[in-house]
């Protein structure tokens, strides 16, 4: 699936959640508390990834690996087009750089 699909995707969900947000509380979620929702989803991250080798007890947790990261992704595509930052250009350029930095570091 092209990335673009994601991201529609992604958007089209914070859509929904500015609605519900605005009826139960007035207002849509911030930047800020996307980002601090993303905060628990990478800790639950952490913990899944942990008990996948066995250092913590979670039943199913490599069933839930793929929601958790999927859940931290949508945060990172909600963040970006809150910051008008093109994560598909981001993304490519950030990773020209850390290969470059590798490269330069094995020489």
């Amino acid at each position: 699936m092209e990335l673009q699909k994601l991201i529609h995707r992604a958007m089209d969900l914070r859509t929904q959640y500015d609605k519900k947000d605005k009826q139960l509380y007035g207002s849509p979620s911030t930047d800020e508390d996307i980002a601090q929702a993303f905060l628990g989803d990478v800790n639950n991250l952490v913990k899944l990834v942990s008990a996948t080798h066995g250092k913590v007890k979670i039943a199913n947790s490599t069933e839930k690996l793929g929601s958790q990261l999927s859940h931290c992704l949508w945060s990172v595509i909600v963040l970006a087009k809150m910051h008008n930052i093109d994560i598909e250009q981001s993304f490519m350029e950030t990773m020209d750089k850390l290969e470059n930095h590798l490269l330069e570091t094995q020489e």
